[in-house]
């Protein structure tokens, strides 16, 4: 595997650290169904860290170690906060696994591309909105213009 291969993989892993340390904080303010639903997502990323810790290791390269905290990007200290949290982390990991998805391994690849998929269903389950593009940035509408003239 190329080094933009397991760079990729380094990546995924650091969104997985951040998801799960995301999911921490937004359990926390659940309840019931809710936080059913977190801790759910959170032992999904649970797995996939430990997945891609192993296929690092077995790459022959240190894995990528969890920090002590991340920052969170906004406050959270409701329900609605929390929920808003765990879409935003889901949005993250589904960005971080399309380095996956351009490796060169089919494999992995494939892999990479499910882990995007999923990573967006749960995005839309916390949000209540599908993205087009899962993991890309949102771009700004294209205004419609002017036809383009055929004059020479």
């Amino acid at each position: 595997m190329t080094d933009d291969g397991r760079s990729a993989l380094q990546s995924a892993l650091a969104a997985e650290h951040a998801a799960i340390y995301g999911y921490a904080v937004a359990g926390a303010h659940l309840t019931g169904s809710l936080e059913e639903a977190a801790q759910r997502d959170w032992t999904v990323h649970q797995v996939a860290m430990d997945t891609l810790e192993a296929r690092l290791t077995s790459l022959g390269a240190q894995p990528v170690p969890a920090q002590d905290a991340y920052q969170l990007p906004f406050p959270v200290h409701s329900s609605r906060a929390a929920i808003s949290l765990a879409a935003y982390v889901e949005d993250r990991v589904a960005a971080a696994y399309l380095g996956v998805v351009a490796v060169d391994d089919p494999a992995l690849r494939t892999w990479g591309a499910a882990q995007v998929r999923a990573a967006a269903l749960r995005a839309t389950s916390w949000s209540g909105r599908a993205t087009a593009f899962p993991g890309l940035p949102a771009r700004a509408p294209v205004k419609a213009s002017a036809p383009p003239s055929t004059a020479p």
